[in-house]
């Protein structure tokens, strides 16, 4: 459905809808557990199943951060503003370095992961309802139960400023939007 055609490039221009479909399609593929059961607009999560799903808002700001290899080599100040590295033009695609345009991934710098693009090119959807964080200390939370309306999207875009590329900025919107600057990432339970 992508605007931006080419193999290498994001997919983008889909919904979460479509992305939690694509999850379990390519789960049923590779003869896994599909992660979700979905009636309609009504899409619930089982927790344990072993094929693909989108990962929570949690488990997204933890891989761009690097993991626990993230606070290798750098103060932790500087770790946090963008998924590999302190200078944003060396790890990402947005306004400034983009062309007005999704970049083929795995051309910037990979973070202490190995992981691309987490920090521009496309923002990327998470399983979670966009709200305010809890005021008491959280351990892999997976977000509020309750809907809000509208799902966490993660990383910043190809036209975005840099800003809004940090591991740090959340945004959102409603499950059913589509534009040429959201895709998706996919994640798998650890075995």
């Amino acid at each position: 459905p992508s605007r931006f055609q080419g193999k290498d490039r994001p997919v983008e221009y889909v919904s979460w809808y479509d992305a939690v479909r694509f999850c379990n399609a390519l789960s049923k593929a590779e003869g896994l557990e599909e992660a979700y059961t979905i009636s309609g607009s009504t899409i619930e999560w089982n927790h344990k199943a072993n094929g693909y799903r989108l990962p929570t808002e949690a488990e997204w700001e933890y891989a761009a951060r690097g993991g626990p290899l993230g606070a290798i080599g750098e103060s932790a100040l500087s770790r946090a503003l963008y998924a590999g590295g302190s200078n944003a033009s060396s790890v990402a695609w947005y306004d400034a370095n983009s062309g007005r345009t999704t970049k083929s991934v795995a051309t910037k710098e990979a973070n202490e992961l190995g992981l691309y693009d987490m920090s521009g090119n496309v923002w990327e959807w998470c399983w979670d309802w966009y709200n305010n964080y809890p005021g008491d200390p959280q351990e892999n939370p997976s977000g509020p139960e309750v809907s809000s309306g509208r799902r966490v999207l993660r990383g910043g875009a190809w036209f975005t400023p840099v800003n809004l590329v940090r591991t740090t900025y959340r945004y959102w919107n409603a499950p059913g939007f589509k534009v040429n600057s959201v895709g998706f990432r996919i994640a798998r339970n650890a075995e």
